[in-house]
């Protein structure tokens, strides 16, 4: 396999035009995704999900990027703007956002993106003006660090028309995934979406191979599937339910493993599409040794964001000490008086005296009131905490309130849970 930092890598990637799917609503995230896209979801202390694949991109090298959005795009349309214009458009590189427009096309009067492979298909004109040799489809709701250069690689030196990106997924986890099953050189025999009863890796049988929605096509053979599709009656325009299921045995189409290339293992990657798993992933990073290494300026994850004082702790009284242990806090936070365990601050959270936050996920601009106390939650950007209040304490007494909590235990609380209607963008 090349190197990655060879003159043939470095062509593949400037040849490639990255498509990143992020209309989604994500409507597993419950009230996170009330009055925002998943990907504009907070993640991290200082990012959004849409950072991790826009920063792989362009830490692959690849730098003509489009960006696919739909449902509640405003401020995910407003940090791509601010955080991700920097690339030069005289170099042929770009970050373009792709909104679902009203096109009338092939008999079909079409205002909304009616699945991933439509989505891609109403911008084929767009694709055909960039004139790429690969189309690299992402999803723009993971969480991960990956090098598509290798994949890249990868996929031209097997001749694939179509190559996959995987992981390995506990069988009783398969069935949210697309599910393939390879033979011995990794040419996919089988693709189900969703199934009820996954197919497992031989040898293997409690673990699947499941699909990250990263595929690298060929364009040609992109467009002519694309076109397919969209004359055939019925189809649901989707490349998992629909496109690959019918090109598999016809085509070359292989699986590529996401692992690790230093140790050979499987490597970080994160669906973070539910209330427990966003708050499981964000807990991850506060450990000793994460499994994701935000620190690595190797690979560096880029973002926008407001310039902002340092964290501040104030007051060392007996039994009013501001102190965070075991805890990310970002620029802007004001610990004044209060304690905060094993739990990660995002941007500009106040704490105030005699509160006492253990396990939260607090997102940014959040005022925690006097004599607080939260365990185990997520609060939503611009609630205000109103002092004495308890959170995350008593599960039915969460739900009395009027907040959602979890299957795993996890308090959910956004503003409009705590009758603040605010007219702000999140």
């Amino acid at each position: 396999m090349p190197d990655p930092k060879s003159p043939f890598h470095s062509r593949l990637t400037r040849n490639t035009l990255a498509l990143i799917l992020a209309g989604g609503r994500g409507s597993r995230l419950m009230h996170l995704t009330a009055w925002r896209a998943k990907p504009a979801v907070h993640f991290g202390g200082k990012f959004r999900i849409i950072d991790f694949p826009l920063s792989n991109c362009i830490n692959s090298g690849i730098r003509r990027i489009g960006v696919l959005t739909q449902y509640k795009a405003h401020s995910l349309i407003l940090h791509i703007q601010k955080g991700w214009s920097f690339l030069r458009g005289e170099f042929g590189e770009f970050v373009e956002l792709w909104p679902a427009q009203q096109r009338i096309e092939r008999g079909r009067d079409t205002t909304w993106y009616a699945g991933t492979a439509d989505a891609v298909y109403q911008n084929v004109d767009i694709i055909r003006n960039h004139a790429p040799d690969y189309v690299l489809i992402l999803a723009g709701d993971h969480v991960y660090k990956m090098d598509y250069g290798v994949m890249l690689a990868s996929h031209v030196e097997s001749g694939a028309d179509l190559t996959i990106g995987c992981i390995e997924v506990e069988k009783a986890r398969a069935r949210e995934f697309g599910v393939l099953a390879v033979d011995g050189n990794r040419r996919v025999v089988e693709f189900q979406e969703k199934p009820q009863d996954p197919p497992t890796i031989p040898g293997s049988p409690d673990t699947c191979l499941a699909s990250m929605g990263i595929y690298i096509f060929n364009r040609d053979f992109l467009f002519e599937q694309l076109f397919k599709d969209a004359d055939t009656q019925g189809s649901s325009h989707d490349f998992g339910k629909d496109i690959i299921p019918k090109i598999i045995g016809r085509y070359r189409v292989l699986a590529y493993p996401f692992v690790d290339p230093r140790s050979g293992v499987q490597a970080y990657w994160r669906d973070v599409g539910t209330v427990d798993a966003f708050w499981e992933a964000n807990q991850e990073l506060i450990g000793v040794t994460p499994p994701l290494n935000l620190y690595d300026t190797a690979w560096s994850i880029w973002t926008y964001q407001v310039q902002l004082p340092p964290a501040k702790f104030v007051f060392d009284d007996e039994d009013r000490r501001g102190m965070a242990v075991d805890s990310m806090v970002s620029g802007g936070c004001i610990i004044s008086g209060a304690t905060v365990r094993h739990s990660l601050l995002f941007s500009n959270v106040r704490v105030n005296s005699f509160a006492y936050v253990e396990g939260a996920v607090v997102l940014p601009d959040v005022d925690i009131g006097r004599n607080c106390e939260i365990r185990n939650a997520v609060i939503d950007r611009f609630c205000e905490v109103k002092e004495g209040t308890q959170i995350g304490v008593d599960p039915d007494a969460d739900r009395a309130a009027g907040f959602y909590v979890s299957p795993g235990g996890v308090t959910l609380v956004t503003p409009d849970m705590l009758g603040q209607h605010i007219n702000i963008l999140r």
